[in-house]
């Protein structure tokens, strides 16, 4: 893909992507009584201050309404802040959307872009229209999207006949055929099989080894984390409760990973000083151990000890981490 045409020159390096302070509050009516009603303040982000630099590929993630879609809607100029101040590419989302709309492509997982009743094809020629591509720039864009993205067999298709991780994959394609800077991810894998996940995530990583777009995802899948971003941000109650590396947030949160093993017989405990056996049910056995070691001696030792069959890995659950690390930092503040 080429570089966009309209360089960002107002935005620094540094901050790229930059929150101060940023809150959205939403005054939520209930019915009380007969005829009664009464109006309370929901703050969906309260006071969040990041910024991500041009290239970047950062991980937001926390459970179910802890503020990420509306920090995304945000960023994207389709809601205003009640508070604080956004700048994307050096401008403001909810003053500049239009212009700010040539910048960056969002995916909603669980919503389309494209036009249902139409040929995936068509959708596409529309946005060429939309954004005003020049043709030889969409030409090598559509080219890029439908090979990276096997989407070859798919552009006769109408939306409305495609799977879930086809549909995806196409919403994908969509957002990057106007060379967007930055390309905003809300829960991109969401319901795909295992297949359908390696193809977005591979082609994410090739998009942003090869052309630099800045990415912001947010998910509740950590291996999306695990493979594509070096930083990664955890939300929760609207708050910035961590900022880093995904190994410390492991740290912080104390998480662990479960390997089960199936055994060719019922076998008492296993017993291994890196790890603890949690549960026993016939040959097959559960064990813990920290997310931030490497899974491959406890596999080595228990394949050299024990009748081993098979053995998977589950991943810590991330909202049992955000959880205990919210609780932890609720303890220390005396709450």
């Amino acid at each position: 893909m080429a570089a966009p045409e309209e360089a960002s020159e107002a935005a620094s390096e540094d901050g790229f992507i930059r929150l101060d302070g940023v809150e959205k509050v939403f005054d939520v009516r209930r019915k009380t009584g007969f005829m009664r009603r009464e109006t309370r303040e929901v703050r969906a982000v309260d006071g969040i201050s990041f910024s991500v630099r041009r290239g970047e590929m950062v991980g937001y993630i926390g459970p179910n309404g802890a503020g990420k879609s509306t920090t995304i809607k945000m960023l994207t100029g389709i809601l205003t802040p009640s508070g604080g101040r956004l700048r994307v590419a050096g401008l403001d989302p909810a003053r500049e959307r239009t212009r700010l709309a040539r910048h960056i492509g969002v995916v909603f997982g669980q919503r389309t872009t494209l036009w249902w009743d139409l040929p995936l094809i068509d959708s596409y020629r529309l946005m060429h229209r939309m954004y005003r591509i020049p043709d030889a720039r969409f030409k090598e864009n559509l080219e890029r999207c439908v090979e990276l993205l096997d989407l070859g067999e798919l552009l006769s298709v109408p939306v409305r006949q495609l799977s879930l991780g086809q549909r995806m994959r196409g919403d994908i394609a969509a957002a990057l055929l106007h060379d967007p800077e930055v390309l905003y991810l809300d829960e991109p894998t969401i319901g795909l099989d295992v297949v359908s996940k390696a193809k977005v995530r591979g082609f994410l990583r090739e998009l942003n080894a090869t052309v630099g777009t800045t990415v912001l995802l947010t998910t509740h899948d950590l291996t999306d984390i695990e493979q594509l971003c070096r930083r990664v941000m955890v939300i929760d109650h609207g708050r910035l409760m961590y900022d880093g590396g995904l190994a410390g947030l492991h740290e912080v949160g104390e998480s662990e990973r479960t390997l089960v093993v199936d055994l060719e017989r019922e076998h008492p405990p296993i017993e291994l000083e890196s790890a603890r056996t949690v549960r026993v049910d016939g040959p097959r056995q559960w064990l813990m151990f920290p997310a931030t070691a490497s899974a491959a001696p406890l596999v080595a030792r228990i394949a050299d000890q024990y009748p081993l069959v098979d053995l998977s890995v589950r991943e810590p659950d991330i909202e049992a981490v955000i959880a205990r690390m919210y609780t932890e930092r609720r303890v220390g503040e005396g709450g």
